[in-house]
């Protein structure tokens, strides 16, 4: 079967942090997680933009708490897509969520083989730099096998760094890891951070927010090449400032890159990470 972005669409969950992924790609949607304030649920990236969540995080006493989309959430997702002959459903690392699992479960639901659901081993926009990589084959045609061998290309070869103000969103909700052996740090000590095979993993310790920006200074310049092929990825947890260094990073030392998003965490990914979180990506697609 050819696969084109005629006869195949694109499903996320929201903690790609992609909201306006329908907006972008008529053959993209996005389905939300829920968070949890108390007996208050909003669907992530619907009912509670990012600014309103850290505004609220802010104000509230209460920790938030995140749940998975229902199955149901899922085939009524897909039966939107019916025109489409083929669904490739992509989502956070199942080892972090139950995510993976509801979709799986809603696909078998609807019994017609159409979904091919796809546990990225990722989160926030490590799912979305593999999303456009696979709309740039559907773009020019491609097959499930093409598919398939990009997906594992992406899995092996993706970079991702991030760092936290702090530990304690992720010890509080049970996404910490092996990183936890860097928690109890002293003052200032900041952790650098990433996720592989689904799993949060620590990379180094350093001493101050200009020792962490270094950090991601070297791993710019060692693992990538000034390509138009590299393609970059920036999030952040209500901490633009921190974006925009990293932006003008990459202007300057890759300025062949394409950054291909530049967004601020979601509410589930932000309940997890913390307000002051900064992401880096990157891949190159051949």
């Amino acid at each position: 079967m050819n696969l084109t972005t005629a006869n195949t669409a694109i499903v996320l969950d929201s903690t790609a942090d992609f909201p306006d992924a329908a907006q972008r790609f008529a053959n993209w949607r996005v389905v939300p997680l829920y968070v949890n304030f108390g007996t208050d649920s909003f669907r992530d990236g619907v009912d509670l933009t990012a600014d309103r969540f850290y505004e609220r995080l802010r104000a509230s006493s209460q920790m938030p708490t995140t749940s998975q989309p229902t199955p149901g959430d899922f085939v009524a997702c897909y039966a939107e897509l019916a025109g489409y002959e083929r669904i490739l459903s992509l989502h956070l690392a199942a080892n972090l969520s139950g995510t993976f699992q509801s979709a799986g479960t809603a696909a078998a639901e609807l019994g017609d083989g159409r979904v091919r659901t796809i546990d990225t081993e990722t989160a926030s926009v490590g799912i979305t730099l593999l999303a456009l990589a696979i709309q740039r084959l559907l773009e020019r045609g491609t097959t499930d096998v093409e598919v398939d061998e990009l997906v594992e290309r992406y899995k092996r070869e993706h970079g991702l760094l991030f760092t936290v103000d702090t530990l304690e969103f992720l010890a509080r909700g049970g996404r910490i890891g092996r990183a936890k052996a860097f928690a109890g740090e002293l003052l200032h000590v900041k952790p650098i951070l990433s996720i592989r095979q689904g799993e949060v993993i620590p990379v180094k310790r350093v001493r101050g927010a200009r020792k962490a920006f270094q950090e991601f200074v070297d791993a710019l310049e060692s693992e990538t090449k000034d390509d138009t092929a590299l393609r970059i990825g920036i999030a952040h947890a209500a901490a633009p400032e921190k974006a925009r260094e990293l932006e003008k990073m990459v202007r300057d030392l890759r300025p062949r890159a394409q950054i291909d998003v530049q967004t601020m965490l979601g509410a589930v990914i932000g309940a997890h990470a913390g307000p002051g979180t900064v992401g880096f990506f990157w891949f190159t697609d051949s």
